[in-house]
C-alpha cells in the first residue's frame, strides 16, 4: 500500500486526503464501521480510541504521526504479502508452510554461502564446505523441506510438519507428555509411510539443525576463573589461594559449575537474514522523524548523538547495532524459602522501531551465570567471553542484508547497562553501600549516620537549588545549616578510568580472599572496589551515560517508603520511635521529639501521618477502583482487612500507585502542605515516565525535583531519605542523555525472567532446563516469521 502521502506537510492536498481515504478502508477492511479504532494522528498517537468521522477528523487537521510507518494497530501483519495482501496463488491455492519454511532455508543459505548457493548444493565448493559440520546439517534440512510427510500429502513436508506442532506446543503450553500422546495418535491416524517423530526429543534434534546454539564453559565453583583460553587444559584452579577440583570427582569429566553462553555474533546476524527486520534495523536513521527538542527513542538521545559524533565511521552505516546490557537475578524454584540465584546477562538491540524494541522476541539472552550465589563482583569473570565478541564486533563481521541483498561488515557497540541498583555496584565497580553510596555525587554525597536508627541518611539536597535561592540560608528546617554548595558535576569516563586504573583485584570467593575484601578503605577514601570488565571494550570511556539508573526500582522504593510512612506500617515505616530519638540528638523538629510520660513515652502526632479515619478512607478508596485490563494487579487484594494497612504489592503496582492512585488516595488528608508535596512528586514521576520526553520539560523537571526534595526534607525525618529518595535528583539528567525511561528500566527483563522459571522442569538442573527451552524458543521463533497459516506471535491478533 502507497504510504507517501504521510509526508505531505499540507493537509490541504488532494493527494493526502486520498491516503487518509485509503488508510481508513484499509483500517476498516475487517471491522463494522461504527467500531472505534486506534487514531494515528499526532496528539492521539494511538492511545486513544476513536469513531471514524473522528478519526478522519483528526487527521485532517491535525496530520498523521510520520512515524508511524508500519500500521501494526490497525491490520497490518508482520509479514507484507506478495499479491495484493492475499496468501493465494494465480491457482487459487492456499501457501503451504512447506513453501514457507523453504523461504527460510533459502534465506539462510543465501546469508551463508552466497545468491548462488542453491545450484552448488552438490559441489565441492570451498564456501559451501568450509564448515563440514554445518553443511551437513543444513544439506540435511533441506531434503526434510523436499521430503513429502506422505506420499501424496503437498501440503505438508516433514519439516514443516515438525515446526508447527513444535509451535504449537509452545504457543499452547502443551506438556512434552502431551506431545508424545498426540505423535502416538498421528502416528495411528496416518498412513504407515509418514514420517512422524517418536517423540519430543526426535523432534527437537530436528530443529537444532538449524544452528541455535549455546556454549557451556567450565568455572571455577568460587567464581576464580573460566576454564577456557589459557585456562581451559586445568584440571584445578589456578588461583593459589583456591586450588578447587574443576570436576566433581576425580576421573570425572563432569563439571562442578557450568557458565552457559549464548554467542552474540550469529544471533545479530541473523537479524539482517529476515527481509523484514533487516529493513527495519535501519528505522532508527531512516524513518525515525527526528526533533531536537523531542526524544522517543534512545537514537534522539543526547548519549547516542555524542557517540555518532565521536565515531562518524561507525554512525555512517545504520545497520550497524547499538546495544544495551541488562542483568538482575531471580530465583528459579518460585519459592523465597530456597535462597538460590540465578543470573541471566540480556542483550536489546535499539536501532529497532518502537513497537519492537524492547519486545521479547528482539532481545537475546548472553549468559545464564549459576547460582546458588550471586557472582558479586566476580561477574567480571563471566563476562569475559561477551567482552571479547563485543570486540570483535566493534572491528566488524561479514554479514548478508537480506534487504539489500549484499554482505556487510556489520558491527556493534555496547551503549549502557541497565541494572537495578544492588547490580549497579557489581557492573560499575563503585560500591552502592555506606557514605558515598550515590554514584555520580561520589565523594561529595552528603550522609549523616542516625546512631538510633543505625542507619545512614542522605540528605543536602539544597545545593542542587539555584545559588540565589533562600532556602539555602536557612537553618532551622533543615539541618541546622546553611547550604551554599554548588551541584555535584559527574565524573566522565576517562576521569573515572585514571581513578580505578591501577587497581589490583583477585577474584574469587574463597575464605582467605573474602577476608581480604574485609579491609578499610584505600587510601584514595573512594568506594571502587575494581576496574570493571567494561573498560576493556575500547570506546567504553568515552560513552556519556554507561550505567544506567533504574527508574522501575527507585519508583518502586520511593512509592514503597511513602505509603509505609503515611500509613504508619509495621517494620517498614521510616517514622520509628528511633528516629524521634534521632531527631533530638540532631537537634531538629523539636514538635515531634518523644514526650517523658512516666517510665515511657509519648510520641506526638507528626502532619505526615494518617490518623485511623483517614487510613480507613484510603483502604476503601483503593478497594473501590476498577483497573482496564493490563493496566494494574487487584492492588485491593494487598489491604488487609481491619487493620487499614496494605501490603504485598508488586513493582508495577508500587509505578501505578505513586502516578496515579496517589494523588487521589490522600485527597482531604494530611496537611496542605503534605498533599502538596506529593502530588508534585506525583506529577515528576508521571512526567518522566512518558513515552515522549521534551528536552525543556526535563530541564524544568531537574530544577524541580531538587525544590520538592527540599520540602521534604522539611517535613520528613531524615530517617526517610535513604539513597533511593537520593537518586530521585539525578534521574532528569540521565533521562536527557539516555531518552524515554522505558528502553532503560527493568520492567521487560523481570517479565522475560518470569518465563525462564516456568522452563524449569528439573529442579537439580534449573540452569539447563532454561538454556535448552530458550533456545527451542529462539528457533521457533524464528522459523515462526515465515509461517503464515498458524498464529503467532507476529501475526497473531491483538
Amino acid at each position: 500500500m502507497d504510504k507517501t502521502w504521510m509526508k505531505i506537510s499540507n493537509r490541504k492536498d488532494k493527494a493526502y486526503e486520498l491516503g487518509v481515504k485509503n488508510f481508513l478502508k484499509f483500517a476498516y477492511s475487517q471491522k463494522v464501521e461504527n467500531q472505534k479504532i486506534p487514531c494515528p494522528c499526532t496528539q492521539c498517537n494511538n492511545f486513544c480510541n476513536q469513531t471514524k468521522t473522528v478519526v478522519e477528523d483528526h487527521l485532517l487537521t491535525q496530520g498523521i504521526r510520520k512515524s508511524y510507518t508500519r500500521w501494526i494497530h490497525h491490520g497490518e501483519q508482520f509479514r507484507h504479502q506478495n499479491c495484493g495482501d492475499s496468501t493465494k496463488h494465480g491457482d487459487g491455492e492456499e501457501d503451504s508452510d512447506t513453501e514457507d519454511l523453504n523461504d527460510m532455508l533459502h534465506d539462510i543459505g543465501t546469508a551463508q554461502w552466497g545468491d548462488n548457493w542453491a545450484g552448488r548444493e552438490e559441489s565441492t565448493d570451498d564456501s559451501l564446505n568450509a564448515n563440514h559440520s554445518d553443511t551437513d546439517n543444513f544439506l540435511k534440512l533441506l531434503e526434510d523441506a523436499k521430503k513429502e510427510l506422505y506420499p501424496g500429502n503437498h501440503f505438508y513436508s516433514k519439516l514443516s510438519f515438525v515446526v508447527t506442532l513444535l509451535h504449537l506446543k509452545t504457543m499452547s503450553g502443551w506438556t512434552i507428555k502431551s506431545f508424545n500422546a498426540l505423535l502416538e495418535i498421528f502416528r495411528h491416524a496416518l498412513p504407515p509411510e509418514a514420517t512422524v517423530p517418536k517423540s519430543f526429543a526426535d523432534a527437537k534434534k530436528l530443529i537444532r539443525d538449524l544452528g541455535f546454539k549455546s556454549e557451556k564453559i567450565h568455572a571455577c565453583v568460587n567464581d576464580c576463573v573460566l576454564f577456557r583460553k589459557e585456562n581451559e587444559k586445568f584440571d584445578t584452579c589456578p588461583n593459589l589461594n583456591c586450588k578447587e577440583p574443576r570436576y566433581k570427582m576425580a576421573g570425572s569429566r563432569v563439571p562442578r559449575k557450568v557458565l552457559r553462553y549464548f554467542p552474540l555474533k550469529p544471533r545479530l546476524q541473523r537479524l539482517y537474514t529476515h527481509k523484514e527486520i533487516a529493513s527495519d534495523m535501519r528505522w532508527h536513521k531512516e524513518k525515525c522523524v527526528h526533533d531536537d527538542n523531542i526524544m522517543w527513542h534512545p537514537a534522539d538521545s543526547e548519549a547516542w548523538k555524542y557517540f555518532d559524533r565521536l565515531h562518524p565511521d561507525f554512525a555512517v552505516d545504520p545497520r550497524n547495532v547499538r546495544l544495551g546490557l541488562a542483568t538482575d537475578g531471580f530465583n528459579p524454584f518460585g519459592t523465597m524459602s530456597s535462597a538460590y540465584s540465578i543470573w541471566p546477562i540480556y542483550l536489546v538491540p535499539y536501532n529497532l522501531p518502537p513497537w519492537k524494541c524492547m519486545r521479547n522476541p528482539f532481545f537475546f539472552l548472553s549468559m545464564l551465570i549459576l547460582g546458588p550465589k550471586s557472582p558479586g563482583n566476580e561477574i567480571d569473570d563471566y563476562m569475559e567471553p561477551l567482552i571479547n565478541e563485543l570486540n570483535e564486533m566493534w572491528l566488524g563481521v561479514e554479514t548478508y542484508d537480506a534487504y539489500s541483498g549484499k554482505k556487510f561488515d556489520l558491527r556493534a557497540a555496547l551503549l549502557w547497562t541497565i541494572n537495578d541498583f544492588p547490580a549497579y555496584a557489581m557492573l560499575s565497580g563503585w560500591s552502592t553501600k555506606g557514605y558515598q553510596a550515590c554514584p555520580i555525587c561520589m565523594v561529595e554525597t552528603t550522609c549523616v549516620h542516625l546512631p538510633h536508627r543505625k542507619k545512614l541518611c542522605y540528605t543536602g539536597h539544597r545545593r542542587f537549588l539555584p545559588i540565589d535561592h533562600s532556602w539555602r540560608r536557612e537553618k532551622k528546617p533543615f539541618d541546622g545549616n546553611v547550604d551554599f554548595r554548588n551541584p555535584v558535576a559527574p565524573l566522565s569516563g576517562n576521569e573515572i578510568l585514571d581513578q580505578v586504573q591501577n587497581m589490583e583485584v583477585n577474584f574469587g570467593k574463597t575464605k582467605a580472599q573474602s577476608n581480604a575484601k574485609k579491609r578499610k578503605r584505600s587510601e584514595s577514601g573512594l568506594n571502587w572496589t575494581k576496574k570493571n570488565c567494561f573498560f576493556e571494550l575500547l570506546y567504553w570511556a568515552d560513552l556519556l551515560l554507561r550505567h544506567n539508573l533504574d527508574l522501575m526500582h527507585v519508583s518502586k522504593n520511593v512509592s514503597e517508603a511513602i505509603i509505609a510512612t503515611i500509613m504508619d506500617i509495621e517494620n517498614k515505616t521510616k517514622d520509628h520511635w528511633l528516629c524521634r530519638q534521632d531527631l533530638k540528638d540532631l537537634g531538629l523538629k523539636k514538635e515531634l521529639h518523644l514526650i517523658p510520660n512516666g517510665d515511657s513515652y509519648i510520641m506526638p502526632h507528626a502532619c505526615y501521618s494518617l490518623t485511623k479515619e483517614e487510613k480507613k478512607k484510603v483502604c476503601e478508596f483503593l478497594n473501590s477502583i476498577k483497573y482496564p485490563d493490563g493496566f494494574a494487579s487487584n492492588i485491593c487484594r494487598c489491604i488487609k482487612n481491619g487493620q487499614f494497612q496494605i501490603s504485598g504489592m508488586k513493582s508495577h503496582d508500587f509505578h501505578i500507585f505513586i502516578q496515579r492512585l496517589l494523588p487521589l488516595a490522600i485527597r482531604g488528608s494530611l496537611t496542605k502542605e503534605v498533599r502538596q508535596v506529593l502530588f508534585e512528586l506525583s506529577e515528576f514521576v508521571k512526567k518522566l515516565c512518558a513515552r515522549t520526553l521534551h528536552r525543556e520539560v526535563l530541564e524544568e523537571l531537574g530544577q524541580k525535583i531538587a525544590v520538592i526534595l527540599c520540602k521534604l526534607e522539611r517535613l520528613f525525618p531524615p530517617a526517610f531519605f535513604d539513597i533511593m529518595m537520593h537518586l530521585m535528583v539525578q534521574l532528569p539528567a540521565k533521562a536527557i542523555l539516555g531518552g524515554p525511561a522505558q528502553y532503560r528500566w527493568m520492567f521487560p527483563f523481570e517479565r522475560h525472567m518470569a518465563v525462564l522459571k516456568s522452563y524449569v522442569g528439573n529442579k537439580a538442573r534449573p540452569e539447563g532446563c532454561i538454556a535448552e527451552q530458550y533456545i527451542d524458543k529462539e528457533c521457533l521463533t524464528f522459523c515462526s516469521m515465515y509461517l503464515d497459516n498458524i498464529d503467532t506471535i507476529f501475526n497473531k491478533p491483538e
